[in-house]
This record gives structure tokens, sequence and C-alpha cells, in this order.
């Protein structure tokens, strides 16, 4: 488990094996904080709510299958407001920034903190850091209202804008501090937490009364313990799209191949849960699950059976899969991005290619193949319903743990209900596809593909026991 080098995780312990996962609070490195009474209890909004007010042992089990002996477990604070808060509304600054690629929701986040903090909380002063990290000491902001925000959650991408880099954690707590701003909201993946927690670390490190708040955006829902990250359903809803393409495609021609590449640079649950909700796909190459070209029990010679039962046939690729099959140039795999993300080369591309040439070497049949990225389309689309929904929860989550005075979370959703999570448990790995799991099998019983791993062992295994003819 990893933790910020500069602190150690909060553990709370109790009985039976409970163990909670406990965030900072303003109140561990500044003594004597005033506590103010919480807005909402005369929000005419809320009179009507019963118990709204979170207790402060509440907590969120990670794991919730057990058996009568099992201990209880890891535990998450419990996201929602609390009686006492840390914040006069009056003196609240708030900052909001987005970072990374983009994401459908990124607009409902903005909106939804703004709303909260406005209508929920009184605050008036909020601030959107335009163009990522670098805004903050670019000295580039916009004043956001309720008026401003009211409609951008039908538009796509971020009203902020975005970027990739430009982390400097000294500037940017400079930042901080010389425009008094006291709580951050942070939007972005893992490499953007990361950066939060580095921010986090130096305003504690200084004693400042500051608020640092992350929330998960990742289109890949590719951040550990978290159920899962908003924009996720919208990206899975989009795809169908695309493979709805490739599928009129391919049975409209003769021996036609649809190639959908969607997102998923290193974990495939886009690809998986698209092709799940499809029922046209054929196959699904992921980055968690290895796949070999030829030879018995490899994917030519899978589209080779396919199209001759089918006539037609639909792939579906992650951008991440196949990488070390797609250049044997190590130096190119090494490559980066301003956010420290590997650079990949065109899997979708590569593939169609290959079949391609397959079937024009060998002139088994002749093959009509369409190849369909969708990837920059689907990253633009606002959210859809459901995801609008979760993004007001994380949202309205960030803004009450903030004003309670808890600092170095992230809000997200552990088994459907809303948490705060310490920065070093999100950004300590990464969440993938585990093809040892049912989810995998459901997809490989939709499909009816083979699993590429198991059926190059077994022919490799195969070859081992046949007799050299040496033998005596």
């Amino acid at each position: 488990m990893g933790s910020s080098p500069n602190s150690k995780p909060k553990i709370v312990r109790g009985t039976a094996g409970y163990v909670l996962e406990d965030v900072p609070h303003m109140a561990d490195y500044i003594p004597d904080l005033p506590t103010y009474t919480n807005p909402l209890q005369i929000n005419p909004a809320y009179s009507v709510v019963k118990q709204y007010f979170v207790h402060v042992d509440d907590s969120v089990p990670q794991k919730i299958i057990a058996n009568k002996d099992s201990p209880r477990g890891v535990h998450f604070r419990r996201a929602g407001p609390r009686q006492k808060v840390y914040f006069d509304s009056d003196d609240v600054q708030a900052a909001i920034v987005t970072c990374g690629g983009l994401c459908p929701g990124l607009n409902t986040v903005i909106r939804e903190l703004v709303c909260a903090l406005y209508h929920m909380y009184g605050v008036k002063k909020i601030l959107g850091i335009n163009g990522g990290y670098k805004g903050f000491y670019a000295h580039n902001t916009i004043a956001l209202t309720p008026k401003s925000v009211n409609d951008i959650h039908k538009r796509g991408g971020t009203i902020l804008g975005s970027s990739r880099g430009g982390h400097d954690t000294t500037k940017i707590v400079d930042s901080i501090q010389d425009r008094g701003i006291n709580q951050v909201y942070i939007i972005g993946g893992d490499g953007t937490q990361r950066g939060a927690d580095r921010i986090f670390e130096e305003i504690r490190r200084r004693h400042l009364k500051v608020a640092v708040v992350g929330i998960p955006k990742t289109i890949d829902n590719d951040i550990p313990v978290i159920d899962k990250s908003f924009g996720f359903d919208t990206a899975v809803e989009e795809a169908q799209r695309a493979i709805n393409a490739a599928h009129v495609e391919a049975e409209s021609g003769e021996n036609g191949i649809g190639v959908v590449k969607l997102m998923g640079r290193y974990s495939g649950f886009i690809a998986m849960y698209a092709t799940l909700a499809s029922r046209d796909v054929d196959c699904c190459l992921i980055p968690e699950s290895p796949f070999h070209l030829e030879g018995p029990g490899g994917l030519f010679e899978f589209v080779e059976r396919r199209l001759k039962e089918n006539g037609h046939m639909v792939i579906v690729i992650a951008e991440g899969a196949g990488q070390e099959l797609v250049s044997e140039s190590m130096q190119s795999l090494q490559k980066q991005d301003a956010s420290g993300n590997k650079l990949l080369q065109d899997v979708g591309l590569w593939i169609s290619q290959k079949i391609k040439e397959h079937f024009s070497r060998l002139k088994i049949m002749h093959i009509n193949l369409k190849y369909i990225d969708p990837t920059y389309m689907i990253r633009a689309v606002p959210s859809n319903a459901s995801d609008n929904v979760y993004c007001t929860l994380l949202a309205q989550s960030a803004v009450h743990g903030a004003m309670a005075g808890y600092t170095g979370f992230t809000s997200g959703l552990v088994n459907g209900r809303q948490t705060y999570i310490p920065f070093y448990r999100i950004i300590e790995g990464q969440n993938k596809v585990v093809i040892t799991d049912r989810m995998w099998a459901r997809l490989l019983s939709s499909t009816n593909q083979p699993s590429f791993t198991v059926s190059k062992i077994a022919a490799e295994e195969k070859r081992e026991e046949e007799p050299t003819g040496e033998q005596q």
C-alpha cells in the first residue's frame, strides 16, 4: 500500500478486524480551528430531510461480500454534510481546475461544484482556473457563478480548458496562498490526483488552512477503489454507435470485417462493457488479455473460422491491447506524453493491416475490412443522464467534505455509497480487468471467442508432447 512520503496513513482500528482508512483533517495540523453551524440547518431545501447530517462514525466497507467468520475489513469515511463546518461561507475563496484529457461530464462536475458551494453553503467567491495546473501560476482565472454555468452540462469538453503536465508544486501553492484561495477542487485522472497529493502535502507543510479535494476523472475507468468514474457510462453508450456502424458495414459486404478501436490505455473496461452491451461483437481484445496472431488458437485462425461460419465479423480492440506486438522498436514504446503516459501506436490501424496482409498472402478468401476510430468523438460528447446524476453526487460530496474541514481526499463511489478516499489509495495503482473474473468469462461466452492466452499455452504444450523422431 503506497502513501505520500511526507505523511503516514491515518488508520483507525476497531473490533472484529475493522479498519478505517481515514482522510486527513485540517485540525490534524492546525490547532484550535473555529467551527461554525452548517448553513444547511436553515436551508429550506433540506428542512424535510430526516437525519441529513452524516454521523461522525459512519463508514463504508471496501468489500461487501463476506462470510460469518470474515473480519470487517477496510472501510472509508462516508461522504456527506456534517453538523459543524470549519469555514465561514463569507471567507471561502474556492478554485476549480480540470486537468488531463477530455471526458464526458467535466462541465457537469464544474456546474454542480459551483451550485453546491453557492446554493448550499452561500459561497460567492468561486474561481475557475483556466488551462489545467499551469493556469494557477499563469494567472488564468474566470469568475464562476450559478448563472454563468447554468447550461454548461449540455456541452462536451470543459469550459475551463485542460492540459497535460504543467505541474509545479511550489508555484501552484504560492499562487493559492497569494490569491487567498482556501478550497481547491481538482478534477482529473491518476496523474492529476498525484499532483493534488503533492499540493496537499506542501499546503500541510506550510500549515495553511486550505482544503484540497480531488474528483476522479478517467474515461478508461482505471482509477482503483471506486466503483466507476464519471463519463464511463456515457463512453460505453456512445461506443455503441461505432460498433453498430461497424456491424452494418461488415454485414453488408462479402466477408466483411468491422474493426473498432476504443479507449483503454491500460484497462479494457470500455471495450469489455461496450462488447457486452452490443451483442454484435465477435471478438474483444484488451490490454489485460494477451493474444497472438499466427498459428493454432491465434486471432487469424479465429477470424477465418468466424467468416466461414457467419460471413462477417466485428472486432473491438482497446487502444492499449497488443502493444508488445505492434512495434519491434523498444524506443518507441518508451516515449511519454506530458502527463507521463506511454505514447501508444495505433493498434487499430496495425491490426487491420495485419488481417488484410494475412488474407492477401494466403489467398484464402477475399475480405472487406472497415476500420472505425471513434475515440475523440466519444470523449467530446456531453454526459448522459446516468453520468449527470453521478457527477452531481461526486461534486456535492466533495463540497460537503471540504466545508467539514477534510482535505487530501478524493470523492468517490464505493459499493454504491459516496465516500472520502485518501489520495494514497487512489494513486497506488490502476484498476484493471481481471481476466480470471466472472465478467470476462461472461464476455467470452457472449462473443464465443477463444481465450487466446489459453489457446497459445495449449498449442505450445501439444508441440512439446509430440515425439521428436530421435527417441528409440
